[in-house]
């Protein structure tokens, strides 16, 4: 059932609209005696999400007993990033995800539908997991807040990705992500409908059908002010809420550029990226953009990791962005990486297969030899910034002495191509 659905690439919904809304909506459906509020992390900080929660809970009082920010398999959120998100929502309502832990197998899906949406590259079965506290049967309301936008192991995020992967487990999140790896992920980028999301539709409606889900979408894109407006809201509790949401997103987070990109610099906020595993986006977002040979420039002060989580850390530096073939045959010919698939993703969106260059720009936290000893190339951040003035670059199309280079501020909010490499 579809609740509410407005959005437009110009619409600009203000916070007071935003908060009659869900008014009408609750009120709608009823007195609700206990509420399950699943957010996005700080790394969704632009995702509209944290407000929302926080409206939910002046809506719903002591009636919203959790809220379980949906991690994924990033690290926990700080009570300073808990304030600067969902301003005066309580801490204590707040629960921590534990994706290898604190999860329940509610249904598999069988491996000959993950051998037909792969188109036979793969045959295993698929674990559908959640957190064991959606199942607590006293919440008669769980909401999933979140952000649609271009995605690159799904190819658009949110919806049920933020029930089976934001608070899923081990077994599910490594196999999709290795799912939508092994399927191409410039096949599935900006496409609500994709192999990994056939997958988790498959498992909503044969395993979690009955939990009381309400799905709170949101559409945002960066003005000429730069700041960013929410352009959609869309409130539901099936996929034609998510549906309306992609194709808003596809207009407004969609940047087809007229021409292939010969230099790309990417700044990742000091406050949002602080690994490879999220500041990659650098290069899967741009990566459809990039003309053969370019060269991708990505500035990261505050990079202090590879991987959030320990494992995965690990398994990045020792087997590196080497590409696709060479990531297959890793994860054939070694154990460690098998038990990880969601690691051999990564490094496989993470690499550009030898077709342009990466260049990382890291902080003091990271040195020249760890980065090159995954596969990238180093450069210095402040003589990077220097050369090419970078506090006085407008996102887009710039000249620097005499060289035109394309400027991304966040990677986060879009997805570029030029016509060539994206077929719809």
């Amino acid at each position: 059932m579809l609740y509410f659905a407005r959005g437009s690439k110009t619409d600009v919904i203000t916070p007071q609209e935003v908060r009659q809304i869900l008014k009408d909506v609750f009120d709608g459906m009823g007195p609700r005696r206990r509420v399950l509020a699943l957010p996005p992390d700080y790394t969704r900080l632009n995702s509209y999400a944290g407000p929302i929660t926080e409206m939910c809970y002046d809506y719903f009082g002591t009636a919203l007993t959790d809220i379980m920010p949906a991690l994924g398999t990033h690290v926990p959120m700080t009570d300073s990033q808990i304030s600067d998100m969902f301003g005066h929502t309580p801490k204590e309502l707040f629960r921590v995800h534990d994706w290898r832990n604190d999860v329940v197998t509610v249904g598999e899906v069988p491996s000959d539908y993950i051998k037909k949406v792969s188109e036979g590259k793969l045959d295993y079965s698929w674990k559908a997991q959640v957190n064991r506290l959606l199942l607590d049967a006293s919440f008669d309301l769980i909401l999933s807040i979140g952000q649609v936008v271009p995605h690159e192991v799904i190819g658009m995020a949110n919806y049920n990705k933020n029930i089976f992967v934001g608070v899923g487990g081990f077994d599910g999140i490594n196999k999709s992500h290795y799912l939508g790896a092994t399927y191409g992920m410039e096949r599935i980028m900006g496409r609500a409908k994709s192999p990994v999301r056939d997958v988790l539709e498959y498992a909503s409606q044969h395993f979690i059908k009955d939990l009381p889900i309400v799905y709170i979408q949101t559409v945002l894109s960066k003005a000429d002010d730069g700041q960013m407006k929410l352009r959609g809201l869309f409130i539901g509790d099936d996929f034609e809420c998510f549906r309306r949401a992609a194709e808003l997103s596809l207009e407004t987070n969609f940047i087809m550029v007229e021409k292939p990109i010969r230099k790309c610099l990417v700044w990742l906020d000091p406050k949002e990226f602080m690994s490879t595993w999220l500041g990659n986006k650098a290069v899967y977002r741009t990566r459809m953009a990039l003309a053969d040979d370019a060269e991708l420039i990505v500035m990261a002060p505050a990079l202090r990791e590879f991987g959030e989580d320990r494992t995965i850390d690990m398994l990045i530096r020792k087997y590196g962005y080497r590409g696709t073939p060479a990531t297959l045959k890793a994860v054939q010919e070694n154990q460690d990486l098998r038990d990880n698939l969601g690691a051999a993703a990564h490094l496989i969106h993470g690499s550009s297969e030898g077709r342009f260059r990466i260049t990382y720009c890291p902080g003091p936290a990271v040195s020249r030899q760890e980065i090159e000893g995954v596969g990238f190339g180093w450069a210095d951040l402040e003589e990077t910034m220097s050369r090419y003035g970078v506090t006085s670059l407008k996102d887009g199309w710039n000249t620097v002495n005499g060289e035109e280079i394309y400027y991304i501020s966040n990677p986060a909010l879009g997805l570029w191509a030029y016509p060539e490499r994206f077929k719809d």
